[in-house]
């Protein structure tokens, strides 16, 4: 049996004393620093001093080794901009350590650039638009096999990554990133032109071991656009792209990422024809909708949202919303992920909805309310064990939801579904596996 996780950080009290991480960080944000009631209006945040969440038991990002090739380094934001523009395709930028208020967008237009915090600890390589003119803090355009690794990207009321897949924008890697505070989308992909589809469309992906989170709810300040007569405050997600192809989205934090009403879009959100994507060993807490393939506005221009993707093996943790959801999809599986949210107001932790011929649930353990079946397809269902198990679990107030013991005597325990070899830690699965995220490996 796997030894329980036991830690006492601040950020697990403060958790505990409000109930949830996401009270906590509107707490802090409303009280102790005055200027994140102004982001939207691109004010300075100097005194804004909160570390990023961090817990020993998030998925750890093994270091990147040193760069291959010519390397060129920059220390201040006027070198930083004058290298994004002249550097050569293959080249890496190292970044010094230090807080960069970016005056406007970052835009990367050569293919195999990568950028890069020199000395590898993110939380010291700060790319801050809070002072910038732009609701977009990086910003791709046509360039394949651009790397941005070990930065903290935050506070812009738009997008903190910008895929601008219309121009032809491929094999994105984001390696080992925090995104913080940005009012829309923190990665967003845009749709592309379909007369061009298959040539557009961003292929190839690799959104690995960063932390998305916001300090507190959206406000209707952070957002101009977001009025209560088009989204009331809760136009903001984590990751959200359309027409993807081959991304993986894997070993990722989301923490906060919720609207003003609680209703805000996906931490992950997969869309538009978006095809053989994996979602991954992620931990979700506290964000108002966990995974999305797909949602109910479908264009008739789209046949379905997502087709091939399989969404595995991740901790959602109070998604009030939907923890996860599959509306218009083909051929999807979701299987092997624990969901805990005995009290959601909407009995969904995982929902379908609309047509998912093919889809496959299967071997998921939700800790609340049963699986919500609002399809019109035929589709299979197997082994998803339901119940309120907050006490099996070593600490599901922080999100923590790997196993302290057996699922309780007389549940079944399931088969083994394919393409599901090992459990969130890596560890291998036998053939009839525990249910949910965490294999429970018994003693020899």
């Amino acid at each position: 049996m796997k030894s329980p996780t036991r830690n006492g950080s601040l950020w697990v009290l403060l958790v505990l004393l409000t109930g949830s991480i996401g009270g906590t960080a509107g707490a802090a944000g409303s009280a102790g620093s005055p200027e994140l009631l102004q982001l939207g209006q691109a004010r300075p945040t100097e005194s804004v001093a909160t570390l990023p969440p961090n817990e020993p038991w998030f998925p750890q990002a093994p270091p990147l080794p040193p760069p291959p090739g010519e390397v060129r380094r920059v220390a201040t934001v006027e070198e930083l901009f004058a290298a994004v523009a002249t550097v050569k395709p293959g080249i890496t930028v190292l970044i010094a350590e230090g807080h960069y208020w970016l005056p406007r967008c970052l835009r990367i237009r050569t293919d195999g650039v990568t950028l890069r915090g020199e000395s590898g600890n993110r939380a010291k390589v700060i790319l801050d638009g809070a002072r910038s003119q732009d609701g977009e803090l990086v910003a791709l355009h046509a360039c394949a096999g651009v790397t941005l690794a070990d930065l903290t990207l935050q506070h812009v009321p738009h997008n903190g990554l910008k895929i601008n897949s219309d121009s032809g924008v491929q094999r994105v890697t984001l390696y080992n990133c925090v995104l913080r505070n940005f009012w829309q989308r923190a990665v967003k992909g845009v749709k592309v032109p379909l007369d061009r589809l298959e040539s557009l469309r961003p292929r190839d992906c690799r959104i690995q071991y960063c932390l998305f989170y916001n300090d507190r709810p959206k406000r209707f300040e952070d957002d101009p656009a977001d009025t209560p007569e088009n989204f009331d405050g809760n136009y903001v997600g984590g990751i959200d792209v359309m027409y993807a192809r081959g991304w993986l989205i894997a070993d990722n934090v989301f923490i906060g990422i919720q609207g003003r009403t609680r209703e805000a879009r996906g931490a992950v959100f997969l869309w538009h024809e978006t095809e053989d994507c994996v979602v991954e060993r992620n931990i979700i807490v506290d964000c108002d909708t966990g995974i999305a393939l797909g949602n109910s506005h479908k264009p008739a221009e789209v046949p379905v949202h997502a087709r091939r993707c399989v969404v595995r093996n991740n901790f959602i943790t109070r998604a009030p919303e939907n923890g996860i959801v599959a509306d218009f999809t083909r051929d999807c599986r979701i299987v092997h992920n624990t969901i805990h949210d005995p009290a959601n107001r909407l009995g969904r932790l995982i929902r379908l909805v609309h047509d998912n011929d093919g889809l496959v649930v299967a071997n998921n353990l939700l800790s609340g309310p049963p699986l919500r079946n609002e399809s019109s397809s035929r589709v299979t269902l197997r082994h998803n064990l339901t119940g309120d198990w907050t006490s099996l679990f070593v600490h599901p107030a922080t999100g923590n939801l790997r196993l302290r013991s057996a699922p309780p005597p007389g549940a079944e325990l399931p088969e083994a579904v394919g393409g599901v070899a090992d459990d969130m830690d890596r560890q291998p699965r036998g053939p009839r596996p525990t249910p949910g995220a965490d294999e429970l490996v018994q003693p020899d």
